[in-house]
């Protein structure tokens, strides 16, 4: 009975984490929302953003595919807030996060912020555009080089 439990954790650990992807733009970084993040509260709530770096991004010596934010959002009121950042070594290893302290703004059209709370306010409208963050880091970075 231990032994089947065991095995079934192991199983579980070694799956890869599912991840509902879109798409946000591409400037100096892609941006993703991660719509199985999501966790809804009142008119808002907070999600995770991937930020895809171009391949070969490299820092400290190390390789990396980009960062992890946690924001906060306000459909109604148009706000949104950066919690913090956590780097995504190549292969996935992630953090430390660190806290952003920066206030809540108000997302304005046309910028990255905006796409976020648009999303995320919006997430039935939206298509998967990747399902596994190494999904997402390719299609990143083909975003990237367009």
């Amino acid at each position: 009975m231990i032994l089947a439990a065991l095995s079934l954790l192991l199983t579980q650990a070694a799956e890869p984490e599912q991840h509902r992807f879109v798409f946000l733009g591409a400037g100096r970084f892609a941006q993703y929302a991660d719509l199985a993040s999501l966790h809804p509260a009142g008119a808002g709530g907070r999600i995770r953003v991937l930020q895809v770096v171009e391949p070969d991004f490299r820092a400290g010596g190390d390789a990396y595919w980009g960062g992890w934010s946690w924001w906060s959002f306000d459909c109604d009121s148009g706000s949104v807030d950066r919690l913090d950042f956590a780097s995504v070594r190549e292969g996935g290893a992630e953090g430390p996060a660190t806290a952003d302290a920066a206030p809540a703004y108000e997302a304005a059209p046309g910028g990255d912020a905006h796409e976020l709370l648009v999303a995320a306010c919006n997430p039935g409208d939206y298509a998967t555009d990747a399902a596994t963050l190494e999904e997402a880091v390719a299609h990143g970075r083909a975003q990237l080089a367009l």
